[in-house]
């Protein structure tokens, strides 16, 4: 007996909401962060607290020579970074190098934790998977550190962790502090952060405190948006979302991120109509040879 799937169904097996609901009466609201940028001091307290509960080796005290920034990207060992990115408007004729800056621009970026999160799509040991507080969450005792999910996230967010006398790596990235989301705790980044510039509670709520606040907000920045705070982009709206005073590629992010595994089903699809195709044609050539 032949079983025939509809490779159209997998589209919806990503979904945050579907997969909460597996966890039933364990299920919790959606959990994520919201960070209005226009509150950030760049003075890195959320990537120390995040190092500190974590247990993560330090980046050194080298400068990468953008700005005051030795931490450079988001990876394996660095699951917070604070972007300073320095806007001037010099004048040609002006001799101060100093002279008509503009303005700083500062933004803690972390992992997006989205609907639809490729990283999940491509892992192929189950080492990542959805928590009952929407979070996506890699098990370092089940990674493989193949690196699939490296490739499949459209932040470049995850990285590789050595693991010391074991003689290979996982990968690693933000957890959302999922072991203390478990005891009711806020995540340790959102704890230490002074001015509240890093929020945490559920989604729902926070997208509409940052879309209110984006109304505050643009009556003093023309340029203000928020990022990832709606379901109809390409990763499905983010469990981390932004509040922007420029665009995104400003801070280096991707203006139009896209899950790569997004049109998967549909490529499934055609590949099917494909193979059914070229075995029709097999079969009719055997049949004019006979």
């Amino acid at each position: 007996m032949t079983t025939f799937i509809d490779i159209t169904a997998l589209a919806h097996m990503t979904s945050a909401k579907a997969e909460q609901a597996t966890y039933g009466e364990n299920e919790h609201a959606r959990k994520g962060f919201f960070t209005d940028t226009t509150l950030c001091i760049g003075c890195k307290a959320c990537e120390v607290a995040c190092k500190e509960w974590n247990q993560l080796p330090s980046d050194g005290y080298e400068f990468t020579g953008q700005s005051y920034d030795n931490t450079g990207e988001l990876n394996g060992y660095t699951w917070r970074h604070v972007a300073f990115v320095e806007q001037f408007e010099r004048p040609p004729e002006a001799q101060d190098s100093s002279a008509g800056m503009n303005r700083w621009l500062m933004e803690s970026d972390v992992c997006k934790h989205c609907t639809h999160a490729g990283c999940l799509d491509a892992c192929p040991t189950g080492a990542i998977i959805r928590t009952e507080f929407g979070t996506v969450v890699i098990q370092d005792d089940v990674c493989n550190g193949c690196g699939y999910c490296v490739v499949a996230c459209p932040f470049g967010v995850i990285g590789e962790k050595w693991q010391e006398g074991e003689g290979k790596g996982t990968m690693g990235k933000c957890t959302l502090c999922y072991d203390r989301a478990k005891i009711g705790e806020e995540p340790a980044c959102a704890k230490a952060c002074p001015t509240h510039s890093i929020q945490y509670g559920d989604v729902d709520e926070l997208r509409e405190r940052a879309a209110a606040r984006l109304d505050q907000v643009r009556e003093r920045f023309d340029g203000a948006q928020l990022y990832l705070n709606t379901e109809n982009d390409g990763v499905g709206g983010g469990g981390s979302m932004w509040l922007l005073l420029d665009k995104p590629e400003t801070y280096g992010l991707p203006p139009d991120p896209v899950v790569p595994t997004k049109h998967l089903p549909q490529m499934w699809k055609k590949a099917g109509i494909a193979m059914l195709m070229l075995a029709g044609a097999v079969t009719v050539a055997a049949g004019v040879r006979k």
